[in-house]
């Protein structure tokens, strides 16, 4: 070949690759403006999608003329059947170019083809282990939330679980004496740490997602305890009945209440009456049955029922819980788990008695058959169970799970199968034989004597995974295979119960050390242990971490920690369970930030908020949301969806409204967020803010120096949320050369003198005091916002003519997980920018000048606020002089309210002045009165007044002040 052809042929070579690269672009062009063109233009058959779907990526193979499409998660909000998806499969390869319309096509959306988001369809293939084969739970949820509108289809629905924490106080026969299984470490012990993860974490996440829980022990932290028994609550049971319905006794003894404690082997499910009457398919129910009792105080109380299973009886017998005039409807599986308590939920009552706060149990029914009921117990309560001539004298739910059976009604053999010579092996061996109890006779226990609940999967939750005498010892997994031949119940093998603990530390190990950068996997045991060897379904013990170790404790002890490990514990089980019957999932999204209502046009209200992206759940995408409303002093609702990010309405005026807010998708509901309020006064000209700036949640005090470790909860005892029952004393040992000694010389050895307190945490409603003292004096409009919207810039302070920050415990503590600032950087900015344009302000927070250690920070108090931060006051002393009154604020540990132990001394600096002081005469509270702005600074949270009349004064005092013009 001449060199001249060879050029030639080059050439000939690069224009034919230009015109084919030419070609292939303007193909690829065509498909990318059909393809938006399409989700663009889209519209579902029936509603609406909450916005435009926008294709966010794709990626077409022409060698194996594969087309896969990404598209925007408001896509998976509408329904999907066979039929509709093959439906928009078609029309997508009609309106794309040649050759695309011929490509295999996958539309994704959050994670997952639109073909796996069609309800109860099951997918083949390698990556859905399907190993309960042909055995699946096919009958009614044993409890329904029906009044819940959010449609859980890929997540835990009719899946039943038993999740139970560890241990808990029991009776010691050797030493005559109540006791705990593990000893004071660490200011608790593994008998109340673990409730802390499973109780207001991983159960309620495992119900978000649509899952039936049960625990053996007592879950209620509400001490008081109230039973309306039809025998004996003739004043608080009252029947109706109308036509041919009539209510007779059933035919099997039901519970009876009788006062005092209850014996070793005393049954209270057995000496009682219950009462039936026939279903009616009529929507107007012809029978009820009314429980309402006397509430002592204003609280959260668990609601639990009980009936008998007969012969007849129907499968969605119906329960209404009415709660501060709000109510919630259930409906409850009757044909399964008679004869024992059955949890509804946890609602806000009133004190008194009255009928919109009760349980109402009609016969309305899609069945013919037989309706029954029996007594309704509200609240946890105090233990009562006898042993040793004495009772715990403790709330039930620190107690371990034998005495939390008995009360059940669980037979002698479940809870004492050591024929009450040993309460510690009972309580260890009742955990596992009650879930059997249970699930026996279902599809999953099917030789099992039981009460027919279908639980297919039992947890137990332990902290007791070893010691280090440095760094994290993390976590481990045990399961037992070798027994009964290696099979469960219904003849599956129990290695699902190896793949299950296997999964468990393979999701805390990916999960904790992507959020905390370093957590330890141990190893996983097979071995013989009563958790794991006696559940008839496949079962683990997952040991979060190890309690007798410093350094697993001070992350162990961060709330924030605390949800991701719990988070990590309830994607495990949603994977596990989804994936053994050969169903895909969706994760829940993470809860909705920067909240906001304003008011617009005098009496609308305008709600926002913003999804937050979980960055390792591709499918934990928000397709809609949920907005709960309150209103004046009435309860939440049970929520309206929301397609879209913002939701409007008329506010009556003169009426209080709060709110809070939820992510939805088709694998269940996020936590809430913070409660924001609104009000639309007649007349008003001026509206005020309320900034929520409190979020904080952290362990107490950190010390860790080359001498001492551990936790001072004198010092600080730390945020938690909501209602908190995990200390046991204060730490007594610190010496870090005695660390992995037990008993009184070991470093972490604590006291015992917190035992059973119920302490209030964060409950982030403090918007609701405030605009409760604001809109006593009937002037001003309301509108509300978390902190992260003003720094954000989504709400503009000077639209408003006064701001009322609430700082509560914020602070930079230095051992939180997560940072948290009184007063950032960027709400500094917002705040000077704001009151340097003739603005008003109230700021309120116990560590307001504590937490203003730069110069920067300092001088934003003093050219600012117009105050010097002068010293913490701890005396613990709780009255407070101002405004021509004393009031008393929350300094101690309680019930009740959030403390705040520490108050800060604020001076007042140049034309400021003091209008408020401690006990002592010094200055807990400063105002400035200047031509250019006007300011208020409180040293303490105002939302810690304890008296509602002295808020609602004080409010009206500050507030005449502020804005007077």
């Amino acid at each position: 070949m001449t060199k001249q052809i060879a050029i030639i042929i080059i050439v000939m070579c690069s224009v034919i690759l230009q015109s084919v690269q030419a070609q292939d672009k303007d193909s690829a062009d065509k498909l990318k403006w059909a393809l938006d063109y399409y989700f663009l233009n889209y519209e579902p058959k029936d509603g609406e999608l909450p916005s435009q779907t926008r294709v966010k990526n794709y990626k077409a193979d022409n060698r194996t003329q594969k087309l896969l499409v990404e598209v925007s998660s408001g896509f998976a909000s509408q329904d999907f059947t066979d039929k509709n998806v093959r439906k928009i499969y078609k029309q997508l390869s009609k309106a794309l170019p040649k050759p695309y319309g011929k490509y295999d096509i996958t539309i994704k959306v959050a994670g997952l083809a639109i073909e796996e988001l069609i309800p109860g369809k099951k997918l083949s293939g390698t990556r859905l282990r399907n190993q309960w084969g042909d055995i699946e739970y096919e009958g009614k949820p044993w409890v329904e939330n029906v009044s819940r509108e959010n449609d859980i289809t890929h997540g835990l629905r009719n899946r039943h679980l038993s999740i139970w924490a560890s241990h808990g106080m029991y009776y010691d026969q050797s030493k005559g004496r109540w006791k705990w299984q593990r000893p004071n470490l660490f200011c608790t012990t593994e008998d109340l740490f673990t409730q802390t993860i499973v109780v207001p974490y991983l159960i309620p996440m495992l119900e978000n997602a649509g899952a039936t829980v049960f625990t053996p022990r007592e879950r209620d932290y509400q001490t008081t305890e109230i039973i309306i028994d039809n025998g004996l609550s003739e004043r608080y049971y009252i029947e109706t009945e109308t036509g041919s319905s009539h209510w007779n006794d059933a035919p099997y003894k039901g519970f009876k209440l009788h006062r005092g404690t209850y014996y070793d082997g005393e049954n209270p499910f057995v000496a009682g009456t219950a009462r039936m009457v026939k279903s009616t398919k009529k929507t107007n129910p012809t029978a009820s049955a009314s429980y309402q009792p006397n509430f002592p105080e204003e609280g959260r109380y668990a609601v639990y029922v009980s009936y008998q299973t007969l012969p007849k009886s129907v499968d969605d017998a119906q329960y209404t819980v009415y709660h501060k005039g709000e109510r919630t409807t259930f409906k409850v599986n009757q044909t399964m788990g008679g004869s024992t308590w059955v949890y509804l939920g946890t609602f806000d009552f009133d004190k008194g008695s009255n009928e919109f706060n009760r349980v109402v149990i009609t016969n309305t029914s899609s069945r013919k058959g037989i309706v029954t009921t029996d007594a309704v117990r509200f609240g946890g309560g105090m233990g009562n169970i006898q042993r040793g001539g004495t009772v715990s004298s403790m709330p039930r739910c620190i107690e371990g799970a034998r005495y939390t059976a008995q009360w059940y009604g669980a037979p002698y053999s479940v809870y004492s199968s050591k024929n009450g010579t040993d309460d510690y092996a009972d309580d260890i061996n009742a955990r596992s034989l009650m879930t059997n109890w249970l699930g026996g006779g279902s599809i999953f226990m099917p030789s099992k004597e039981g009460k027919n609940v279908p639980i297919e999967l039992s947890l137990a939750v332990h902290s007791d995974a070893g010691y280090s005498n440095g760094g994290i010892v993390g976590s481990l997994a045990i399961c037992t295979t070798a027994f009964n031949d290696g099979k469960l119940n219904s003849g599956v093998s129990r290695m699902m119960s190896k793949d299950f603990a296997d999964s468990l530390l393979t999701g805390i190990n990916r999960d904790l050390t992507r959020k905390y950068r370093k957590w330890n996997r141990r190893q996983l045991l097979d071995r013989n242990y009563s958790e794991t060897r006696l559940p008839e379904v496949p079962a683990a013990i997952i040991e979060t971490m190890s309690h007798q170790n410093f350094n697993d404790m001070r992350m162990g002890h961060d709330p924030n920690f605390k949800f991701t490990l719990a988070r990590s514990i309830y994607k495990t089980i949603l994977r596990y369970v989804s994936t053994q019957h050969g169903y895909p999932y969706i994760v829940t999204p993470l809860t909705p930030k920067n909240v906001r209502v304003e008011i617009e046009d005098g009496n609308h209200a305008k709600l926002s908020w913003t999804p937050v992206e979980d960055q390792d759940e591709p499918t934990a995408v928000p397709t809609a949301y949920k907005v709960y409303m309150s209103k004046n002093k009435g309860g939440f609702d049970n929520g309206t969806m929301v397609n879209g990010t913002t939701f409007n309405m008329q506010l009556e005026e003169g009426a209080i409204y709060n709110f809070y807010v939820t992510a939805v998708n088709r694998g269940g509901e996020s936590f809430p967020s913070l409660t924001l309020s609104a009000l639309a006064t007649n007349g008003a000209a001026k509206t005020i803010l309320i900034v929520n700036g409190f979020q904080r949640l952290s362990s107490p005090k950190i010390i860790d120096d080359p001498k001492k470790q551990g936790f001072d909860i004198m010092a600080d005892p730390g945020v938690q949320p909501w209602t908190f029952c995990g200390w046991n004393g204060v730490q007594q040992n610190y010496d870090k050369s005695r660390a992995g000694k037990e008993g009184e010389t070991g470093l972490g050895y604590s006291g015992d003198e917190m035992a059973g307190q119920m302490i209030m945490g964060n409950e982030f409603n403090y918007v609701t005091s405030h605009a409760d003292a604001i809109a006593h004096s009937h002037k001003y409009n309301i509108a509300s916002c978390s902190s992260e919207a003003v720094e954000s810039g989504m709400v503009n302070l000077s639209n408003y003519n006064c701001v009322d920050l609430i700082l509560g415990l914020q602070k930079d503590d230095s051992y939180s997980l997560i940072y948290y600032k009184s007063l950032p950087q960027m709400m500094r900015e917002r705040l000077e920018a704001y009151l340097r344009n003739n603005g008003r302000l109230l700021v309120s927070g116990a560590y307001l000048g504590q937490d203003m250690q730069t110069d920067n920070e300092r001088s934003f108090l003093a050219d600012v606020l117009k105050l010097s931060y002068e010293a913490p006051d701890t005396t613990s002393v709780p009255t407070i002089h101002g405004l021509g009154m004393d009031f008393d604020i929350y300094r101690t540990m309680n019930k009740e309210h959030y403390a705040a132990t520490s108050v800060d001394i604020l001076r007042p600096l140049d034309s400021s002045f003091c209008i408020m002081q401690y006990s002592d005469g010094r200055s807990a509270a400063t105002a400035y009165d200047g031509n250019d702005y006007k300011c208020v600074a409180m040293g303490f949270p105002f939302e810690c007044i304890k008296d509602e009349s002295q808020r609602r004064l004080i409010m009206s005092g500050l507030m005449n002040f502020l804005l007077k013009q």
